[in-house]
């Protein structure tokens, strides 16, 4: 019975070392802090250009627009400069969209409505 009981408790002492081993490589890796960016889309809704400010100066960001279903809408590169871009949306119809905005510098995400 004691025999029973030492390999029991050996048993659940290496379920717990491997446990407490996965758990320790977990905190190792390095993770990426993905910060959330605070940008201001403008006018919302837009009719002929909408305006995002807050982003972060990049020479080539590559801009996409989908509607709510993930179509692609627009898809072009551009300069961020002053912090800020202007969209031209006079090809879009009326609807929700979404602009993703990706480059070195961010990768970010927000919502309007083109009436």
């Amino acid at each position: 019975m004691k025999k029973v009981s030492l390999i029991f408790l050996f048993l659940v002492l290496c379920t717990f070392q491997g446990q407490s081993q996965s758990i320790d490589a977990q905190k190792t890796n390095p993770v990426e802090d993905v910060q959330k960016q605070k940008i201001k889309v403008f006018p919302n809704p837009a009719t002929n250009v909408v305006n995002i400010l807050g982003l972060k100066n990049s020479n080539r960001a590559h801009i996409l627009i989908s509607d709510i279903y993930g179509n692609v809408a627009l898809s072009h590169q551009w300069r961020i400069k002053n912090n800020a871009i202007n969209i031209p949306l006079s090809t879009l119809n009326s609807g929700i969209y979404i602009v993703t905005i990706r480059s070195q510098e961010q990768n970010v995400q927000a919502k309007f409505y083109k009436k």
